[in-house]
């Protein structure tokens, strides 16, 4: 069985959770089945690359670029037997490979449009187009799968006229051969991170999702004693960026031992800042699954996390982390519990280590990329052999 993946991210530029999804999952397909992976951007080993700048639209619509490229990826699939797209990025080509090959199409819903409004901010009328891309895809695609069951509940109430049978949850996972603790210090000592004192950390980027201003305001009440490292990529807009930034000054006049580093850090190096963390810290106000919170809990790292999406499907509320309900009519006591969750791990660092073990113990038993494939392998060839012949 030979099966398309057609994705915007794959190694070396991955940028976010989905990507990561990509990665690890395609490891593992490659072991059972005939895998060729579209990607988007420059060339690169064990992907086909399809260039985002078409000299047709030099200066058009991001999303317009995106649908541009989704043709090129289209063209190049057709002697495939199954497509599985990730994210709207690559939707619209798995659509097309369906129509105009007849071949089954998978989407993975790691994130819905409908569920992020603040893209309006980023894509402008793009993300009218988004959206409709992704509507349009995930209708008609033969199956659906959804990260985690908060997942599936929201793919079914954004788009009420799918079957809910072709919705099915398979989790993302976690290598906990490369994530597990990491006894060197050399990043942190590169950064200046002082080693005798607790510290916080966050890794991602800075969308609205993220929720990175409402970490950044619950830092003010954090205990004196406990520092903060940022590993943040670049801000979606330039309003964000400003208001982060600001915030960022706030933060650093009102405490020391604030770093944020704004570039990519490799994954060896993110890796350590999260073993030697007292805890990880994820603010979301949008999160499907949240594999960063799986790469946390491998190094061994409490979680403080908001209870939204699919993370109270892996951190363990009282076990594995801390999770803080999160209402956006209610914004500061969100970020007071947050705060709240943090300091009471500062006080009780024997708690942060019982739960940083708890929770590697969790990401290695449920949640590895093998199971994955497996659940994924099993969906492809049910879609495939009940595909009408001729």
């Amino acid at each position: 069985m030979k099966i398309a993946i057609l994705t915007r991210e794959f190694p070396p530029d991955v940028y976010g959770g989905a990507g990561v999804h990509v990665d690890f999952l395609v490891r593992e397909l490659r072991r059972k089945l005939d895998v060729d992976v579209h990607c988007m951007g420059e060339p690169r080993l064990g992907a086909t690359a399809h260039s985002e700048d078409d000299p047709r639209l030099p200066s058009a619509n991001a999303a317009l670029r995106i649908l541009s490229t989704d043709l090129t990826m289209t063209a190049a699939v057709g002697d495939s037997e199954l497509v599985h797209s990730h994210t709207w990025y690559a939707n619209m080509a798995g659509h097309w490979a369906k129509l105009l090959y007849g071949v089954p199409h998978v989407v993975t819903a790691h994130s819905l449009e409908p569920r992020r409004p603040w893209k309006a901010e980023q894509l402008g009328g793009g993300y009218r187009l988004s959206s409709w891309a992704e509507q349009t895809a995930y209708e008609a695609a033969d199956a659906v799968v959804a990260v985690s069951r908060g997942m599936r509940d929201d793919v079914l109430d954004c788009y009420p006229t799918i079957d809910p049978a072709k919705v099915h949850v398979i989790s993302n996972g976690i290598d906990a051969e490369f994530y597990h603790p990491d006894p060197g210090t050399h990043v942190l000592e590169r950064l200046g991170v002082d080693l005798s004192r607790p510290y916080v950390t966050f890794v991602g980027r800075i969308t609205r999702q993220k929720g990175v201003p409402h970490l950044l305001r619950a830092g003010l009440r954090l205990d004196p004693s406990v520092q903060l490292v940022l590993l943040a990529g670049a801000a979606d807009t330039v309003d964000l960026k400003a208001e982060t930034d600001a915030l960022i000054d706030e933060l650093k006049a009102a405490r020391d031992g604030v770093f944020v580093v704004s570039e990519m850090l490799p994954r060896e190096e993110v890796r350590q800042v999260l073993t030697h963390a007292l805890a990880f810290c994820c603010p979301s106000v949008y999160e499907p699954l949240g594999i960063v919170n799986l790469e946390a809990m491998a190094c061994e790292t409490a979680v403080v996390a908001s209870a939204v999406g699919g993370i109270p499907e892996v951190v363990d509320d009282g076990v594995t982390g801390t999770l803080v309900s999160y209402d956006e009519t209610d914004i500061p006591t969100f970020e007071r519990q947050l705060a709240e969750g943090i300091n009471d791990l500062v006080a009780n660092p024997s708690k942060a280590e019982a739960m940083g073990k708890a929770g590697r113990a969790r990401a290695v038993s449920e949640f590895g990329w093998d199971a994955v494939a497996d659940r994924t392998v099993a969906l492809y060839r049910s879609l495939v052999e009940s595909k009408p012949q001729g």
